[in-house]
């Protein structure tokens, strides 16, 4: 508990240091030095972990070898992407809303999904989560677009008089759309460009912490299996899992898993090792249980856990092979960027880019290319960007 205190209580020392001039436009010696306090801070409680260990039986520790055999692999620096900016990408601006979502279609283009003129207020849903502006109607604009991976261009759009707060989505690997809408507290899955959806959960308008019920979904992942994952994400803070005709399978957390989230804001699936990634925004770090795709074994198990001191709110996933990139938003005033994870060794190995308000991250499925959209109060802060993997 003492070294939980320290650390915070250098953590408040350091926000307090630069609150007078801003994270994101502090010279290079300041940025440098908060880069060496991170380090130290993360040496510290390493090895505060480490001097606390108590000599575990041989069972027990066969037991956790077989738990957890992902653990402790570090990938060699030399084979870890490094996502590098492209500079004047798109080439002509966009008057988007609020870009809540990005995916990548099977032909690599990346799909955005915004709320055109609605924001997320105050006044937008009740003490009891319900939606206080039905009366509006679905958004009158398309919401979903389709960009040209080379020129950010628009190329095609639809969900039209659809969508009332968008939220999420993913795109599967056979083209259908997974959207999450919290307005409405449902979960759909989408032929392109269909106004009837193929598969609905939850009921609409009408918030719930039952089974047959969504509260403000956040996110859905998709396996090459047809099982899918919706983030129950605001109220509920639960993971729903689903067969592909969408029979509920299995809620996570669930008895005897020990699982706190709080807010999961997005989720992603690393499928080789048989993980669900969760973006736990408000624990600020990110958890990845067995998903349980290839047998129930090892369901309920602990899950690996990446929580640093620079982390800070997670708000986007997306996984690349075994690899996770991530990126935080506004936390007091750690610096808002991207970063790399690997969940096997449950580390932070790299950092890149820095943004205002990022909302979520896709990478294409060849590696190609990385996306992150922002959500801000205007076209211009409501914005793409573009990385490639170098």
């Amino acid at each position: 508990m003492r070294c939980i205190l320290f650390v915070a209580l250098l953590v408040a020392l350091s926000v307090a240091a630069t609150d007078a001039i801003g994270v994101n436009h502090l010279p290079e010696a300041s940025l440098n030095l908060n880069e060496r306090f991170f380090d130290e801070v993360r040496e510290l409680i390493k090895r505060r972990i480490e001097s606390k260990q108590l000599p575990m039986a041989a069972s027990d520790a066969l037991a956790l070898q077989n738990q957890r055999s992902y653990e402790n692999v570090p990938i060699p620096a030399a084979s870890v992407p490094v996502p590098v900016l492209v500079e004047n990408w798109p080439t002509d601006q966009h008057s988007f809303g609020q870009v809540t979502a990005v995916s990548v279609d099977p032909e690599g283009n990346p799909v955005i999904f915004h709320r055109a003129d609605r924001y997320w207020d105050v006044n937008t849903f009740n003490e009891s989560n319900i939606y206080y502006l039905i009366e509006y109607g679905p958004i009158k604009e398309k919401t979903i677009y389709v960009l040209d991976p080379k020129t950010g261009a628009i190329k095609s759009g639809w969900g039209s008089d659809m969508f009332y707060m968008p939220h999420g989505m993913a795109i599967d690997a056979h083209g259908n759309y997974w959207i999450t809408d919290v307005a409405m507290h449902q979960a759909f899955k989408f032929k392109p460009f269909d106004s009837k959806p193929l598969l609905v959960i939850g009921k609409r308008f009408r918030p719930g912490s039952s089974i047959k019920h969504l509260c403000k979904p956040t996110s859905i992942a998709v396996a090459t299996t047809g099982e899918f994952f919706i983030a129950d994400g605001y109220c509920n803070s639960r993971i729903l899992k689903f067969n592909a005709a969408g029979k509920l399978l299995r809620s996570i957390p669930q008895p005897p898993e020990f699982l706190s989230l709080q807010v999961p804001h997005a989720i992603t699936l690393l499928e080789h090792l048989d993980l669900l990634c969760i973006a736990d925004r408000e624990n600020m770090r990110v958890v990845c249980p067995k998903a349980g795709l290839k047998s129930s074994h090892g369901e309920g198990q602990p899950a690996a856990t990446i929580q640093e001191p620079d982390l800070g709110r997670v708000f986007g996933v997306s996984a690349y092979g075994d690899l996770v990139f991530a990126v935080n938003g506004p936390t007091s005033m750690l610096p808002v960027r991207g970063f790399t994870i690997d969940p096997r060794s449950e580390a932070i190995i790299g950092h890149w880019g820095e943004f205002k308000n990022p909302h979520s991250i896709a990478v294409s499925v060849n590696g190609s290319a990385l996306y992150v959209t922002e959500t801000g109060t205007n076209h211009q802060t409501n914005r793409v960007w573009k990385y490639v993997l170098a």
